[in-house]
């Protein structure tokens, strides 16, 4: 069993599939029709260098659901880090109050380095444009639930597909299971070159293209991911890029399809379709809790209950 999240990479097909099984099971108690205690003692360290509202709500909700509680930030201006306690420091000592941690910074590879340094668990919760695992496996899993399966799905993944970090987990995530995927962006935010070339090398079909009408006609699932300001190191390129596509009702009221989005969305998909049978978004952000629950009752209690 794993001892820390950090990428998506590092899991496999069976180890996906076992975490979405723990989280169905998981369910019930998420959303209150149950309650459990298997961590009640257990204490979740909170790092969050950068704003987050789902992704550190859902860990805050899946940890005292299942009966621990939680320290941590979420705002560095309230910490040390204002005064340049560096990352190490802060990582190591919030170790010693904790059972895990989970991180969200803004370099990539934060995550990993501080589980190089710290001896309990570590979850990445996003680092930078790189990875953002939780989030992927939340995504499986509400396809998972709708579709009754995730092979032999074709998604097609719209925006921002530079920066999104979410988009890069979930597309190697898919290639384990054969997705066929399609990339539709602006020339300027198109999927990495590496990331194109791992997928095309493990023989996964990926179609690229900056028209969604290209695409839509022929996809399961339409992820779409805002525009990322913060990620854009030119104002002007983020201002003439924003709003490059847009969802709105009639695009998808008569397509068997959803709507997937990792949020927060900004004008990408029309508030019209939030009351469409094809928005999975909302839904999207709950399954977010019992996918967190089954991530932490695994590296937390089994941890715990593993021989030294």
């Amino acid at each position: 069993m794993f001892e820390n999240v950090i990428s998506i990479k590092d899991f496999g097909k069976d180890d996906i599939e076992f975490i979405l099984r723990e989280a169905e099971k998981m369910e019930p108690v998420a959303s209150g029709e149950r309650s459990s205690s298997v961590l009640t003692g257990k204490i979740l360290g909170m790092m969050f260098y950068e704003p987050s509202t789902r992704t550190r709500l859902s860990f805050e909700t899946a940890m005292k659901r299942l009966g621990g509680s939680v320290v941590g930030f979420a705002d560095t201006g309230a910490t040390s880090a204002t005064k340049g306690e560096s990352l190490t420091d802060t990582a190591m000592m919030l170790s010693g109050y904790s059972d895990a941690i989970v991180i969200r910074h803004s370099l990539e590879g934060a995550a990993r380095y501080i589980s190089d340094i710290v001896d309990v668990p570590v979850i990445n919760a996003g680092d930078g444009a790189g990875q953002h695992p939780t989030q992927t496996l939340l995504d499986l899993y509400t396809m998972k639930r709708f579709f009754g399966k995730i092979g032999s799905l074709n998604v097609a993944l719209v925006g921002d597909l530079k920066y999104g970090r979410t988009v890069h987990s979930l597309a190697y995530a898919l290639a384990v299971f054969g997705v066929r995927m399609s990339f539709v962006s602006p020339p300027e935010l198109r999927m990495p070159d590496s990331v194109i070339h791992d997928l095309e090398g493990s023989g996964v079909e990926v179609t690229e293209t900056e028209r969604l009408d290209d695409v839509i006609d022929d996809v399961d699932v339409l992820y779409v991911t805002r525009i990322q300001k913060e990620r854009f190191p030119d104002p002007e390129e983020y201002s003439r890029i924003r709003g490059a596509y847009h969802i709105d009702r009639d695009m998808v009221t008569d397509r068997d399809l959803i709507v997937m989005h990792p949020l927060p969305r900004i004008d990408e998909i029309s508030p019209e379709v939030d009351s469409l049978p094809q928005a999975m978004y909302f839904r999207q952000a709950f399954y977010g809790v019992p996918v967190r629950m089954a991530l932490l009752k695994m590296l937390i209690r089994e941890r715990s209950d593993s021989p030294e």
